[in-house]
């Protein structure tokens, strides 16, 4: 399972890859502990300045496995990835390429850079789910991108394209899939460079607006999301997705 996250370290900085592609490179609890233990170790270890989060051309993530069973609360793999992410004094460049999905695009909120590939999806289906936003995605999504925005976003979990991505202020820039892991990593190993004080100094000042209504609502949402999951609409929506079937939400109030 350890392959399934990879890590490697060069020009001062630590990639971190998700190498799952026969699943789409879904989550699974193993997965996300290694992500936190990728996380923590750059956040430790003085020589790492920047951190790389991406995937291959084809896809990103899928987002949660959902076969893997429920989501625990703060102390569990995904709240330690989390806050691992949100807490993160290096800066991170993330590059979505193919499939962005659910986790898959609301990690890129916390990232300081993000670079897609041209032919990449992006798709947020908390809601079909029968669950709730996650990784302060409710806080920090309609704050980049305005409610009306992100409540289409959010609510209908619809897809939508690199272009709009890029209008929207999620990704820096869009170039084709083949490329653009050169590109983000050409730009980590720029910062590299930089003075790493004065780097982390400005990554904080950046944040500190915010960061206590991130850490803040990351407890709230994954508090809702562990109590959505375990009710009969989200049962429904596993089912249905598991059948190969639209889920039917009719009988709920």
């Amino acid at each position: 399972m350890m392959d399934n996250v990879l890590t490697e370290i060069g020009d001062r900085t630590l990639t971190i890859r998700l190498n799952r592609p026969e699943k789409r490179n879904a989550l699974t609890r193993t997965m996300y502990s290694c992500l936190a233990d990728a996380l923590e170790r750059a956040e430790a270890d003085a020589s790492i300045r920047v951190v790389v989060l991406t995937g291959n051309a084809d896809c990103f993530t899928a987002g949660n496995n959902l076969s893997d069973g429920i989501i625990e609360g703060l102390d569990g793999p995904h709240g330690r990835f989390m806050s691992a992410l949100a807490e993160c004094s290096k800066p991170i460049i993330a590059v979505p390429c193919g499939i962005a999905v659910g986790i898959g695009v609301t990690m890129l909120l916390h990232c300081d850079l993000v670079y897609c590939g041209s032919h990449t999806n992006f798709r947020i289906p908390f809601v079909p789910l029968a669950v709730c936003p996650e990784c302060a995605s409710s806080y920090l999504l309609p704050r980049l991108v305005g409610h009306h925005r992100a409540s289409e976003i959010l609510l209908t979990g619809e897809s939508f394209d690199a272009t709009t991505a890029l209008e929207l202020g999620i990704v820096n820039g869009v170039f084709p899939n083949d490329q653009v892991e050169k590109v983000a990593k050409a730009k980590a190993a720029l910062i590299a460079t930089q003075p790493p004080a004065s780097v982390r100094t400005t990554k904080m000042l950046m944040k500190r607006s915010i960061a206590e209504g991130v850490r803040e609502t990351i407890k709230v949402e994954i508090e809702h999301l562990v109590r959505l999951q375990h009710g009969a609409e989200a049962i429904e929506a596993v089912n249905a997705f598991k059948e190969k079937r639209r889920a039917d939400f009719s009988r709920f109030t």
